[in-house]
């Protein structure tokens, strides 16, 4: 039986920032397990990513900075891709779309259809900024928001009231590149017509595929058909990207959608160049099977706008299936970067050192397949202490535990199987197809809970013939239901290789598994592990995960949701105007406090002494929530002298000392220099 062909293809991660846990449970976990289990089944499957380098926020991004966008790029690059490598994502290619590689494949790309006339020229009005003598994409421009009249709304959208716009429908638009006020310029660009693609796409998705892709994809796709296509521009007048080969394109580069999907034919070939291979057999062969894993904000780009290339185009084939899922959110709230709401990749594998397996195995069991889902640090912990110690590691444990115990580590030789031996055999062999249909079918949370079955089933074995008890009364009992148990414990480390590799390798070197097992022959061979094999000491597969470790995880973001909300806490607005002789009246001193009580009665109020270098005098101040007495005492402060005196709690009050609120909302004082003398007046 032939080999079949897969091209697989994850959504390229754009390089302004690290990856976090949505990425990997909606596109790169789901991926690399259909990866693992095409070439575990001995077909021909090619892994294909790469980072997404060129656009607008990355020019920004450097501006900001003071750096070039080449090293912002190179900067997360090597973030992105060390994390991926350490998770233990096993992409055939990594690659980038800022290598030369991928500006010739690219290029060629679009002077195919240009040269073919696929492309509409349209003259269009820009805002210009004379001063760097440049177009202006829609995010270095700011101005008026047409319809909240929020003043500092960006080109493409007003943040505050949500609204999509064009940088020529603000009101007094701004350059935030120079900050001065652009003037409108006409310049030409290249539009892909996709109202042209408008019908035959309709036949190929909405027809063709009907039956096999998820409704969460064809939904979206017969949104886009229903509203109808509209020609869509290839080009932008930027100074980072991919330069448009034409004559009269200077300036201009290709728009990064367009750009960033001709990534993956470029990280095939720079595969195929180090391999030996021939990448257009993955790209241009009918009988290839081209299969991209995205999130779901990408659905129209890898269902519509890519396929609408490629068959432009011409020498390529189309997708098979788009498997997108669904947002994952973080604490009941969406996972955000510019709001650092986030579980980033890079910063578990440093806090949770060789615990890979564990979050691939919650955002799996936990994948957002049919609809958005929540991770949670409870549910993490939970899953690790239930699921993996106490269903799988502890079947593996007791296993090797046994062996070891009874036997030496050697693998017994079995009696004569039992009618149970031979039906738990016999279930034994129906999970690698089990399994694999589900997998088949991109459904990977239940695909993940049939491999934790047999776990179960293994489990549920010892549980019943309790070796434990028979080695007593019937020895030679027990060396069949070893020997059993440790052909489930060898189908474990071989199907769990796609789903938690790491651990799979582990109980490989337990077992001292050297034999290469393919995902069929787990259920065609009668004999996993021989017996007279010897095995290797048993370790914890998988550990427990404290309530102290799992209650930091919270508090980190807990601290990044109060400085969120101080962040976005609103300015109180400015008071009425006052004339600058009543500010003139107003006697503010800096002074001491020399004493401090609470109020008795009282939850908010301490009675302060202070010395205003005028005098000493009782203030009453409605402090206590928020601080201590003994911490205060001797404390520079600021004094409202000449307040009018009045009475708290039977107490005169003779002053007001100046506070002020910090990003978190606690009080805290307006210090003077800690060596300015008492009464010295503030003006």
């Amino acid at each position: 039986m032939s080999k079949q062909r897969y091209t697989i293809t994850a959504a390229l991660p754009y390089t302004n920032g690290p990856v976090h846990i949505g990425h990997l449970a909606g596109v790169y976990i789901p991926a690399d397990i259909f990866t693992r289990y095409q070439k575990a089944k001995g077909n021909d499957a090619v892994y294909i990513c790469g980072s997404d380098e060129h656009g607008v926020p990355i020019t920004i991004r450097a501006k900001k900075e003071g750096v070039t966008p080449q090293q912002v790029v190179d900067k997360y690059h090597a973030v992105i891709k060390k994390s991926f490598a350490d998770f233990g994502i096993a992409f055939d290619n990594y690659s980038r779309t800022s290598l030369p590689l991928h500006h010739e494949t690219a290029a060629g790309f679009f002077k195919k259809l240009y040269d073919e006339g696929k492309f509409v020229e349209q003259t269009s009005k820009q805002l210009y900024d004379e001063q760097e003598k440049q177009f202006l994409a829609d995010r270095f421009v700011t101005g008026t928001c047409p319809k909240c009249g929020y003043e500092h709304a960006y080109g493409d959208q007003c943040e505050k009231c949500g609204t999509s716009l064009s940088p020529m429908e603000l009101i007094n638009p701004v350059s935030t590149i120079s900050g001065n006020k652009p003037v409108v310029k006409e310049t030409k660009h290249w539009y892909l017509p996709l109202d042209q693609y408008q019908d035959w796409l309709k036949d190929w998705i909405l027809e063709g595929h009907k039956h096999d892709w998820k409704p969460n994809v064809l939904g979206q796709v017969k949104s886009w058909l229903d509203d109808g296509l509209r020609p869509r521009a290839v080009t932008r007048d930027l100074d980072w990207g991919v330069p448009v080969p034409v004559e009269g394109a200077e300036g201009k580069v290709l728009y990064v959608w367009f750009d960033a999907p001709i990534g993956y034919i470029s990280s095939t070939k720079e595969w195929a160049e180090k391999n030996e291979k021939d990448w257009q057999a993955y790209w241009q062969d009918k009988d290839t099977k081209l299969i991209h894993f995205i999130g779901k904000d990408n659905i129209v780009f890898h269902t519509i706008i890519f396929p609408a290339m490629l068959k432009a185009h011409g020498d390529y084939i189309l997708p098979e299936n788009v498997p997108a899922n669904e947002f994952l959110n973080l604490e009941g709230d969406k996972i955000s970067t510019s709001r650092n709401w986030a579980v980033w990749l890079h910063e578990y594998l440093e806090e949770f050192p060789g615990k890979q397996d564990v979050l691939r195995y919650v955002l799996t069991a936990n994948a957002p397949e049919t609809k958005d889902n929540d991770f949670t640090w409870k549910d993490f912990q939970t899953r690790n202490n239930s699921e993996l110690v106490g269903n799988l590691g502890n079947f593996i444990n007791r296993v090797l535990v046994l062996t070891h115990k009874y036997y030496d580590g050697v693998v017994p030789h079995p009696g004569e199987l039992t009618a149970v031996d031979k039906d738990v055999l016999s279930q034994l062999k129906t999970y690698p197809d089990k399994i694999g249909k589900l997998i088949e079918r991109y459904r990977f949370r239940e695909a993940l809970a049939e491999y934790m079955n047999l776990a179960r089933l293994g489990n549920k074995y010892l549980a019943d013939e309790e070796p434990w008890k028979l080695i007593k009364t019937n020895p030679e009992r027990v060396k069949t239901i070893m020997y059993v148990a440790l052909q489930i414990a060898t189908a474990l480390a071989v199907l769990g290789e796609v789903f938690l590799p790491f651990s799979a390798q582990k109980l490989k070197e337990m077992l001292q598994l050297t034999q290469k097992y393919n995902w069929d022959e787990v259920a065609q061979k009668d004999t996993l592990l021989p017996a007279g094999h010897q095995i290797g000491k048993a370790q914890l597969l998988f550990e427990k995960i404290d309530d102290e470790t799992v209650e930091k995880q919270v508090q980190k973001l807990l601290a990044t949701k109060k400085q969120n909300e101080a962040d976005n806490r609103p300015v109180e607005p400015q008071k009425d105007e006052i004339e600058f002789d009543d500010f003139m009246k107003m006697d503010i001193r800096t002074a001491t406090i020399l004493e401090a009580e609470k109020m008795p009665k009282a939850k908010k109020l301490l009675v302060l002494k202070v010395d205003t270098g005028l005098d000493q005098r009782t203030i009453v101040s409605g402090i206590a929530e928020h601080f201590k007495p003994e911490d205060i005492v001797g404390k520079k402060v600021l004094v409202l002298v000449n307040l009018k005196p009045r009475k708290l709690r039977g107490v005169e009050s003779q002053g007001m000392i100046l506070m002020t609120e910090n990003a978190e909302g606690k009080l805290v004082f307006v210090n003077p220099d800690e060596a300015t003398p008492n009464g010295m007046p503030i003006s």
